[in-house]
């Protein structure tokens, strides 16, 4: 089974990877303890069964989680899979040394017990909402302790096993070549007995999203289409009676969000720069951000460049539903926009630097957005850069977007579970990406509000659902409010998949081959 995917893979430690590409990759070795499908039901993997309290696995003060444990699960290795291993990972993506990006989940936690071989209890620093978040999706999956202990701390960017994955998964890799493609082999001893169906799995990375598409729907060279983003005309002319393949559009809580830098790209601090100790010359002030904003036309970049693939909002919180703010508006108005900036005459003239990856719909993008703020007097300069480079956890290389050396740049971005205190992170003042952290920093613009950090330390604890509501919101609004991040487009993640494929479930809440276990060939 071939797998297209512009994105080439560059790592396959699911807690060192920063990107979709390196998670949608490593899931199909690796495996939580649980996922969350498509109407928000925990669906067990590792575990036995989802904790209740009615089953006696969850607190009901949301204090601690008990996990069970199937019995019988080996690591591709052969060695066996148990509580220990559950353990480690916790100890693992916790270390501060080992600057993991699920650190973010796992801080919540006050320990994790082994309390037999097949049983995990969890327990927090206080009542945890989420408490669903730790140990599941592309964030949660298990480490084996006996390959990576001696990785922890400085080391663990730079082991080898990042690239030579050991798990539990249906498919075990056979070969990895970082940005171009990725081998699997059947796992013959995988638990679910009788699965996987195929013998071999090829994720293919490189060429663009167009031509992913095309190598399933037209060529039928390839089976499934991962990151698919193309504009309508060019998808609409793929389908059709000849067709080998169908255009699969999820609804989700995804965003093509542009990110405002508030850092200074172009200040060096200890060799490195974007640094959160420096500002921004003109993206500090908030009226240079509003007026940058009212210069994107959002509407007709939706229209003309992803169709059904997006809808226009001016939130950066889309789902779940209860989470929507009802008090957030957009618009595009270019008079506002240069009234504002009277106030600042250092903007005329300033060059703007504008990044992306690379891809049709993003550099389309880039140009509607270039052609407004020309219009207001800046120079602007885009970029855009391989996606196997820009989204690369390589510390060394300038243009990954963790780094950030650029005054604006787009990607996608959304929560990855339906109770989003962790996606938030991306806006805490503890969570800026810096060359301390190794750029592995969630929050990437170097935004600093004490007042959401607050907020947000309230939702970790709140159990009270309308509180809760309240609260998200809040934090949603904080941060539109400030022109932190721009909602581009509220985005139906796209995929093609060759029309004899049958057993695909996608959900918004974990990475589209969770379920790869169960894909089979009907023709």
């Amino acid at each position: 089974m071939l797998f297209r995917s512009w994105q080439a893979p560059t790592i396959l430690n699911p807690h060192i990877a920063t990107g979709g590409k390196d998670w949608e990759s490593a899931r199909v070795a690796y495996e939580p303890l649980a996922d969350i499908d498509a109407e928000g039901n925990g669906v067990p993997v590792l575990a036995t069964e989802w904790p209740t309290v009615e089953n006696g696995g969850l607190a009901a003060d949301g204090t601690s989680v008990t996990w069970k444990l199937r019995e019988g699960v080996s690591w591709h290795d052969g060695k066996p899979f148990t509580a220990s291993d559950v353990v480690f990972t916790w100890e693992y993506a916790s270390d501060e040394a080992t600057s993991a990006v699920s650190r973010n989940v796992f801080s919540v936690v006050k320990s994790v017990e082994a309390v037999d071989d097949f049983t995990v209890t969890v327990t927090f620093n206080e009542p945890n909402p989420a408490w669903f978040d730790v140990f599941t999706s592309h964030l949660g999956m298990i480490l084996p302790r006996h390959i990576f202990e001696a990785r922890m701390g400085a080391d663990a960017a730079s082991a080898p096993e990042n690239l030579a994955p050991i798990g539990t998964g249906p498919f075990k890799v056979k070969d990895f070549r970082p940005g171009d493609v990725v081998l699997y082999e059947r796992n013959a001893s995988y638990w679910d007995a009788g699965k996987p169906y195929f013998d071999s799995v090829e994720i293919k990375g490189g060429g663009d999203a167009i031509s992913s598409a095309r190598a399933v729907m037209v060529s039928g060279e390839a089976d499934f289409g991962l990151f698919i983003q193309a504009e309508p005309a060019i998808l609409k002319d793929m389908q059709g009676s000849k067709a080998r393949g169908t255009v699969i559009a999820r609804p989700g809580p995804a965003v093509e969000v542009l990110l405002y830098n508030f850092a200074d790209p172009r200040t060096e601090v200890d060799g490195a720069r974007s640094e959160p100790s420096t500002d921004h010359p003109i993206l500090k002030n908030l009226e240079v951000r509003k007026a940058l904003t009212l210069g994107i036309q959002r509407d007709v970049i939706v229209e003309q460049l992803y169709g059904q693939a997006g809808v226009v909002s001016s939130n950066l919180l889309n789902a779940p539903p209860r989470f929507v703010s009802p008090n957030t508006t957009w618009e595009y108005n270019l008079e506002e926009a240069a009234s504002l900036l009277k106030e600042f005459p250092e903007t005329k003239g300033f060059n703007l630097l504008l990044q992306t990856s690379l891809n049709s719909v993003r550099q389309k993008t880039q140009e509607v957005i270039k052609q407004a703020w020309q219009q207001l007097g800046f120079v602007v300069e885009l970029k855009a850069i391989d996606a196997a480079v820009y989204f690369s956890t390589d510390a060394g290389n300038p243009d990954t977007f963790t780094k950030f050396y650029a005054d604006a740049e787009m990607y996608e971005s959304g929560p990855a579970s339906p109770f989003p205190v962790t996606w938030l992170n991306r806006y805490r003042s503890d969570r800026r990406a810096g060359k301390d952290n190794e750029w592995r920093g969630v929050n990437l613009t170097r935004w600093n509000e004490p007042e959401f950090d607050a907020l947000h330390d309230l939702s970790k604890t709140e159990m009270d659902p309308d509180v809760q509501n309240d609260l998200f919101i809040q934090l949603n609004d904080m941060a539109v409010n400030n022109y932190v991040e721009v909602c581009i487009a509220h985005k139906s993640p796209m995929t093609v998949a060759a029309s004899t494929l049958t057993g695909i479930e996608l959900t918004p809440w974990a990475r589209n081959l969770w379920m790869i276990k169960n894909w089979r060939r009907n023709g």
